[in-house]
């Protein structure tokens, strides 16, 4: 198996794909908008990829936060709030928020679960700034890291409740970048003992399944290299300081705060200590490239992959009445 995760350029596997991912076996694979037609055609899709893994624990990821960032929509699918609505209700009335936050992530993964797919990549645990990039501040749970940490909380057992792991992400924090890294690279200038507030959230949740890295100059841990090829960032912050020990994957290797070839980012990544590269667009050179520089996934990565994928069973709950109770809780909280 090798240690990345690919998309696919459409609605089913092409003939090349298929003998590509049958000679390099990675080791799960992202969905898109690109992807996705309806019930049928998604969960044939997800079904064809485990056939072809020989895995039903395969992970297959979408992002499905929730206002913004939504593979999957309406009419086909119901839309889902961001991360915003649920720090407005915090900010009225805690707990129901944070019971509002369980029922959509359980909606959410129920949703999924549906159509075959196993993980999210979800909730967001960065900690908002007054300057944080809109990229990035149109999705968090605001800016209190207790408040963070306890509705990113909530997210992630609601999800686990409806049968997808969650993703905590972008480690260690994404909320002091003023650039959006699709297209940037930030340099962070905060102080250790100012980054100690980002980190926060990351602590509190750090038995989470699975985490992805931040492509991020941090001037205090690294000035030369961006957490996601930073060995002193994953080791010391993430690893050690945070103490997370789950699946740590990169955020898209194709996003340009990276610079250099495809095969270049990843095998820096994995050099660094990230358990699996991601890379989306499904290009097919690129790909070829990255799995001919990237030795098969290590026994403490394969160890950490499939504990994250025990972590859930089947999903349970009812998708409408889940919505409801969602929609019940933030109306009762006054934010909606």
């Amino acid at each position: 198996m090798k240690p990345v995760i690919f998309g696919l350029s459409g609605p089913v596997l092409t003939a090349a794909e298929r003998a590509f991912f049958a000679a390099c076996e990675p080791a799960g694979y992202i969905l898109f908008k690109r992807n996705i037609v309806d019930r049928a055609q998604v969960r044939a899709l997800t079904d064809s990829l485990r056939a072809l893994a020989g895995r039903d624990d395969l992970a297959i990821l979408i992002d499905q936060e929730g206002g913004r960032v939504a593979r999957m929509g309406p009419p086909e699918w119901p839309a889902f709030p961001a991360g915003p609505v649920f720090d407005a209700a915090y900010e009225r009335a805690p707990m129901t928020a944070i019971q509002a936050a369980r029922a959509n992530g359980q909606a959410l993964g129920v949703m999924l679960s549906e159509v075959g797919i196993t993980v999210d990549c979800a909730p967001l645990l960065d900690v908002s700034q007054p300057d944080t990039t809109e990229a990035v501040s149109c999705r968090t749970y605001g800016s209190d890291p207790m408040r963070v940490a306890a509705l990113g909380r909530a997210m992630l057992e609601g999800l686990a409740e409806g049968g997808v792991v969650g993703i905590v992400k972008h480690m260690p924090g994404h909320g002091r970048a003023k650039l959006d890294t699709h297209h940037h690279l930030p340099t962070v200038t905060a102080t250790d003992a100012e980054l100690a507030v980002d980190l926060e959230p990351f602590r509190t949740l750090n038995q989470a399944p699975m985490g992805m890295t931040s492509h991020i100059v941090f001037d205090a841990w690294d000035a030369d290299r961006p957490a996601t090829l930073s060995p002193i960032v994953i080791d010391r912050i993430i690893r050690d300081r945070i103490g997370f020990d789950g699946l740590l994957m990169t955020d898209d290797i194709d996003m340009r705060a990276l610079s250099g070839t495809a095969g270049d980012k990843a095998a820096g990544a994995i050099a660094a200590g990230c358990d699996v590269v991601l890379d989306c667009w499904a290009r097919m050179d690129e790909m070829v490239e990255i799995a001919d520089r990237l030795a098969p996934m290590s026994a403490v990565s394969r160890a950490r992959l499939d504990r994250a994928m025990a972590s859930v069973g089947g999903g349970t709950g009812d998708l409408a009445a889940l919505i409801a109770t969602r929609d019940a809780l933030l109306q009762a909280s006054g934010a909606a």
